[in-house]
């Protein structure tokens, strides 16, 4: 398996943030091919000295890196990606790794 992880940035607006995120672009990203499951973090992202700099986290999984790339690629994982500047004005980090069950 294979994850895409979004990194969100605290917004200067976290209502129009969720009502964007939730409403518009997860419903979007959600047509991304191949894409096999998709969870958000709920509430505070916390780090080990309490609240993190991030605001929410999304992992999206797929069977694998070249699956994610496929889906990237396509013309949902563009239009995808170019709707990020509709929200994540604060920024956004995305990885991409392999993963396995230790």
């Amino acid at each position: 398996m294979a994850k895409l992880f979004a990194i969100y940035q605290q917004p200067a607006d976290t209502a129009a943030f969720d009502d964007y995120y939730f409403n518009k672009h997860l419903p979007l990203a959600k047509t991304l091919p191949g894409l096999r499951s998709y969870e958000v973090t709920s509430g505070d992202v916390m780090g080990m000295a309490g609240k993190h700099g991030a605001y929410l986290v999304a992992v999206l999984e797929f069977d694998s890196v070249p699956a994610i790339q496929a889906a990237m690629a396509s013309a949902q994982g563009q239009a995808t990606a170019a709707d990020l500047a509709n929200f994540a004005g604060a920024g956004v980090d995305i990885m991409v790794g392999e993963t396995r069950q230790v």
